[in-house]
This record gives structure tokens, sequence and C-alpha cells, in this order.
């Protein structure tokens, strides 16, 4: 006869018995009565007696008929359906945003992330997949998550590599990258993961800024974070062709204390105010006095003074005098001459009041 209103009424009155729903439902839907079953059942959930397989039901009748209704039914529903039961419905039906949102409210994160890589042109949503992606259990995840914003989402690596920091091992990230030939796409990460320290990453930033030819970074970064390669590092950059990057290695063989191949590099460069630092770094008499040696056989007294004045305390005066005699350098030798009669007088005067305050007693 059709008369749904009157079928409606009596509908009202059965589906709030959870066991004569589904008889109901499996009479209406055999007979192609779709939109009348929704509307019956959509009625009765303001009902006070409306239970679980109301919502439920309703929920699954969406996913069939009307994907379109689904999503809302969820958002507003969720906590009163048998989400398992809907997953099933929502996985049958490809419908995966709603997939997506029944996992993360049944705490199921592994599968939702899970689905959203699997199904990205549907599920896909960036500010969603980071807050998932930080509660998953399965740390094997985060680089599937990885390689899949390799392949589909590259320039928002470095934004789900900042959330992820905490839990990933910054190694096999890096490893991850470079056997891709990557490394360029995740600079900002790798800058961020330097304060961990990590061999790895320290030296794939270092190497990214060799290839930038960024010297300065450089320069901060072997100063800041010292775990890496810094002896092989050094022999790379001694051959570069930029003397900026030279002069990088001859700093790296100080920090390694081989003076000799740190001033070997800077001799070449002619980078002698670097030179003479290293020699007073070293703290060696035979080193500076080689230095001072060097100078006057390349004929450069300008800077055989200057490396008296900076290596001050570790040349000796007999040796200096020498020099200055044998190659007519007396008046560059000067200065430190002064200097040093005037510290020995210092020192008698000093002796000589504690004696007589002695002798006094």
């Amino acid at each position: 006869e059709k008369e749904f209103r009157l079928a409606q009424i009596c509908g009202l009155h059965l589906i709030v018995h959870a066991e004569e729903l589904e008889s109901l439902i499996r009479l209406y839907e055999g007979s192609g009565y779709i939109d009348e079953l929704c509307s019956l059942i959509e009625n009765g959930l303001g009902l006070e007696r409306a239970h679980m397989g109301m919502f439920t039901e309703l929920a699954i009748l969406y996913c069939k008929y009307r994907p379109e209704q689904i999503m809302d039914h969820l958002k507003l529903y969720w906590s009163r359906i048998n989400i398992p039961k809907v997953i099933r419905a929502c996985e049958s039906s490809h419908l995966w945003p709603e997939l997506v949102f029944l996992f993360v409210h049944y705490d199921e994160f592994d599968n939702a992330a899970q689905t959203i890589i699997e199904h990205s042109v549907d599920a896909w949503e960036h500010a969603s997949f980071k807050d998932i992606i930080v509660k998953v259990s399965n740390v094997e995840l985060y680089y599937k998550a990885l390689r899949f914003y390799l392949k589909e989402q590259p320039l928002l690596l470095n934004d789900l590599l900042n959330v992820m920091m905490a839990r990933i091992d910054h190694t096999r990230v890096v490893s991850m990258f470079q056997k891709s030939d990557n490394i360029p796409l995740i600079k900002k990460y790798l800058v961020a993961a330097q304060s961990t320290n990590n061999k790895s990453v320290n030296e794939a930033y270092n190497e990214l800024l060799i290839e930038e030819e960024d010297f300065v970074g450089l320069r901060n970064s072997i100063d800041n974070h010292d775990n890496f390669d810094g002896i092989g590092l050094a022999q790379r950059l001694e051959k570069h062709e930029l003397l900026e990057f030279r002069r990088i290695a001859a700093h790296l063989y100080n920090q390694a204390k081989r003076w000799r191949q740190s001033l070997s590099l800077s001799k070449k460069d002619k980078l002698y105010k670097d030179a003479m630092t290293t020699a007073r770094l070293s703290g060696s008499t035979d080193i500076a006095e080689d230095l001072l040696r060097y100078f006057v056989e390349s004929g450069n007294p300008a800077c055989f003074s200057a490396c008296l004045f900076t290596c001050y305390d570790l040349v000796r005066s007999d040796v200096v005098m020498e020099l200055a005699w044998r190659h007519g350098l007396t008046n560059e030798a000067m200065p430190y001459f002064v200097n040093m009669i005037r510290e020995y007088q210092n020192k008698v005067d000093t002796l000589t009041t504690e004696v007589s305050e002695l002798k006094a007693k």
C-alpha cells in the first residue's frame, strides 16, 4: 500500500528495540525503500530510548547509499556508534576520510596513518596527518611517512620532521635522504637536529654547506658541534678551490693539534696571520722559531716583527738576536728587545726589593 507515514509511526515503536531493528532494516532495504528507511531512523534518533544500534545502522546506511552525509553523522554521533562495525562499512565503501576519522576516535593511530599514506588522494591533509603521526606506536611508520612525503609532498618534509624530532633516529633519517640524494630538501631539519650533536647530522649538514660554498655557516657548524670526522673534513677542504675553505682546513688541523699541517697550509696560501696564531696556540718553541726562520728566509721582515710580538712567550731571545744580527733585521727586532729588557728589569727590581726586605728582617 506504500503507506509510509503510517509505517513510520509503527516503525518508531519498533526501532527502539535493538532486536527488532535488524529485521526492519532488511525489510525496507530488500524492498528498495532506502530513503524511507533513513528517514525513519533519523526521526528515531531524538527519542529518549534511542540506542547505539540505531546510530550505528544509520551510519552503515549512509556508507552504502548516502556517502555525502556520513562524515557529518560521524562528527555528531561518533561516541554513540559501534565504531568497529562502522569502520568495516567505511572500508567496504572506500570512504577513506571517514575511515581515518573513525580510527583516530578509536585510538587506532597506526591504522589512521597507514590509511592516509595508502589513500592520500582522498584522505591526506597535512595538519591532521601531523597530529596523527606523533601518536603512532609503531615507529616504522615514521620512516614510511617520510618516504611518502618525499614522493608526494617534498616541500613539507621539514615541517613533518619537526614534529617527529623527539622520536626519530637521526642517523637513519640522514642515511635515507643521502641514498635518494635529497639532503638539500631537509636542510632546516638538519639545522634543528644539530642540537643533538649527532655525527651523521653534523656531517650531512657540513657537506651541504660545502656544496653551497657557505664557509661562514661551515665555520659556525664545526665550532659549535664537534661530533664529526674533523681530519677527514680537513683533508678534503685543504684541496678546495676557495681560500676560505682552505682556512677552515687549517683551523680543523689546529683543533686536532696537527700544528705543522696547519702551518703548511697557511704558509702555502700566504695567510701569515693565521700561521702566527697557529704557532702561538701550539705552545711549542720549536714551531714558533721555525716560523721565524721561514719569514727570514722568505724575505718578509714585517711578518718577522709581527711574529715576535705574537709568539713573544715562546721564542728564545738568543735565537731572535742571532737571526736579527745575521740577516740585518735589528730594527725589526728592536721592539722585541726593548720589551724583553724592560721585563727583565722589572724582574730584577722585584727581586732586589724582596732581598732588601729579607735583609731588613
